[in-house]
């Protein structure tokens, strides 16, 4: 396993994620924790495979790694590690800081003693999320220091040296990158393997007690705390200033992956420009800032999603007096939306600059590409479900939802989500629609949204005695992310048993007096469920319990067990699309005569087909054991 060989100057490949995992291990983490999300995923991953590899070769792990519950556990779990003088890491995506910032906002307050890096992924253009939010605008409301990698190198050692940064202000340190940094490959040259500090120390300090004196106090520490901030960014190696082809008074200033667009940018345009690469993003080298201010003309700043640099520079030029010229997004050049890709950077340098763009469009293709939405995959149990929960409900039901692969439910034909905010929100916008409105309220949320944030709005549900019916779809697994364990699963991500907690049992515990517990195969009773669910008069929550197919299939192949496949008879099938039209499972295509046939190579033998054709026109057709 490479990404753990301790071989200073070896060259391997990593995923951006991979590379952050490594800097860790480099840094000498004691500590690792996390909610996982995509583009966050992978780091965690990696932790989680290294701890397994490691304990199947008889070693113990150096580092403790866990999936928490939800991103403040996994946040306030790390800083607890911290706080005992132990490096931690801590990883989610964008979305996920707005759940830990609860205990962020008043942790950059306290401060830490052990090295904490927060890896905050975020997704422009909305890959795999809800929204587009810039979290560099937490640096600015918490007052922390912040860095940001341009490329999978830099993301390894900017996670290396973070750790020395964060203990040498006592503060923690806000990792932000994006899915284009977290996803890329590229060549990474290893360092030594610090080694870890094991057991930790917690050493009592009424200031850790926020009270509202101790936090006044506090807010003035971490104000100081950013003054020294600033002179580290000052003579930080991750902000340089770059200049191409001869001197000239033209300034490009850029962070993240937006710098390798800039530099294709300006090799492209065959144009002279002074580069000032920004990888320790907050708080700015002053300094270096108000040099370039003064030695250029025209200043453009390229960042994605919000103007945060571009604001920052224009309130330093006013305050020396400079007549620059800054473009970026206030001037139309650039935009606040979705991701940037070389074209887009060079197309706006060059009309700002008046030279001709030598980058064809990448878009302008004359073959226009069907589009291809994301799918419940073939024999998910979720599809099962919903088919059931589409018979049991009346017209005009609402569906609240929630993250995971359940939300594909909003495609045709099922169309079972009509309502999407945040990960838990499902329950408490029923209850909330239970009160506005007569229509019947069936909410959907997963086996990890459940225990991430899913349990306080079904307390809510019980408490106000709320008509609706809430799904549990527990499927054993976090399935959209990755496959990592949760509280119902009877192992941890370091691979050891765990105690599994059944959501019925909770539910129970909440209060709710009408729960059932149904396996979706059986859709016929499953439809029956619900119905006996929405005709309950309060809180009703069905539980739907089936494994992730995908996970299913790879244990039969693992014992030996054979998938069964399925064929329809062409003789009986009557053409009434109900498993294309309604049940809409990826794996039924047409034929060129209209006829109707399943894809051996997509189809993965659930067999839940055969229940909800009206004609008997499918059946088993043989059994097979190849790899997919």
């Amino acid at each position: 396993m490479e990404i753990i060989e301790d071989k200073p100057e070896k060259a391997i490949l990593l995923l951006g994620n991979e590379a952050i995992t490594r800097g860790a291990l480099e840094g000498g983490i004691d500590v690792a924790t996390t909610y996982p999300g995509t583009p966050s995923s992978e780091i965690a991953d990696t932790f989680s495979a290294i701890a397994k590899y490691l304990k199947k070769n008889g070693k113990k792990p150096n580092f403790h790694f866990e999936y928490s519950i939800n991103e403040k556990v996994a946040l306030e779990m790390a800083a607890a590690a911290s706080f005992s003088g132990l490096r931690a890491l801590t990883c989610m995506k964008h979305v996920g800081l707005n759940v830990a910032s609860d205990a962020l906002m008043t942790y950059l307050y306290v401060g830490c003693k052990g090295g904490h890096i927060i890896v905050t992924a975020d997704d422009p253009y909305c890959h795999s999320s809800q929204n587009e939010q810039d979290n560099r605008y937490f640096a600015l409301f918490g007052s922390a220091p912040m860095l940001e990698p341009s490329s999978p190198q830099e993301a390894k050692e900017m996670t290396r040296i973070g750790f020395k940064i964060s203990e040498e202000l006592k503060q923690p340190l806000l990792f932000r990158t994006t899915t284009r940094l977290n996803h890329a490959r590229g060549p990474i040259t290893l360092k030594k393997l610090e080694k870890t500090r094991g057991k930790g120390y917690f050493e009592k300090d009424p200031m850790l007690v926020t009270v509202p004196s101790t936090a006044r106090a506090n807010h003035y520490d971490l104000l100081k705390k950013m003054d020294q901030a600033e002179k580290i960014s000052e003579k930080s190696p991750f902000n340089e200033i770059i200049t191409t082809g001869e001197t000239n008074e033209i300034g490009i200033v850029t962070s993240g992956v937006s710098f390798n667009y800039v530099k294709e940018a300006v090799e492209d345009l065959e144009t002279s420009a002074k580069i000032l690469k920004l990888g320790m993003t907050h708080p700015l080298p002053r300094k270096m800032c108000e040099k370039l201010i003064k030695s250029c003309k025209e200043i453009i700043i390229v960042e994605e999603l919000e103007p945060i640099l571009e604001n920052q520079f224009k309130v330093m030029a006013y305050d020396l007096g400079s007549n620059v010229k800054i473009f970026g997004k206030s001037t139309g050049h650039f935009s606040r939306l979705y991701e940037y890709n070389p074209y887009i950077v060079t197309d706006a340098i060059s009309k700002i600059l008046g030279i001709k763009n030598p980058i064809s469009n990448p878009t302008g293709y004359k073959i226009k590409l069907p589009s291809r939405p994301p799918a419940l995959c073939p024999g998910c149990p979720h599809r099962a479900t919903y088919f059931a929960v589409k018979k049991a409900s009346p017209k005009n039901t609402v569906y609240p939802t929630d993250i995971g692969c359940y939300t594909l439910g909003k495609e045709p034909p099922l169309e079972v989500a009509d309502l999407l905010l945040c990960m838990g929100a499902n329950a408490g916008i029923a209850c909330g629609l239970s009160v506005s409105t007569d229509q019947k309220i069936i909410s959907f949320m997963g086996d990890s949204t459940f225990f991430h944030s899913g349990i306080p709005p079904i307390i809510d549900a019980v408490h106000h005695n709320h008509d609706v019916v809430i799904t549990i779809l527990d499927n054993r697994t976090t399935a959209m992310t990755g496959h990592q364990p949760n509280p119902g699963t009877d192992f941890d991500g370091m691979g050891r048993p765990a105690k599994r907690i059944h959501v019925e049992d909770v539910a129970k515990g909440c209060g709710v007096e009408h729960i059932e517990v149904t396996n979706p195969s059986d859709i016929k009773e499953t439809t029956q469920v619900f119905k006996r669910a929405l005709e309950f008069h309060g809180p009703a929550v069905v539980v739907s319990k089936s494994p992730c197919i995908l996970l299913e299939n790879r244990a039969k192949r693992k014992t030996g067990k054979k998938i069964p496949t399925y064929e329809i008879d062409q003789d009986k099938c009557k053409h009434c699309k109900t498993c294309i039209g309604q049940f809409g499972c990826p794996a039924f295509y047409y034929a060129e005569d209209e006829s109707i046939h399943i894809d051996e190579l997509q189809c993965n033998g659930c067999g839940d087909c055969v229940q909800i054709c009206p004609f008997d026109s499918i059946s088993k057709k043989e059994e097979k054991t190849d790899e997919k």
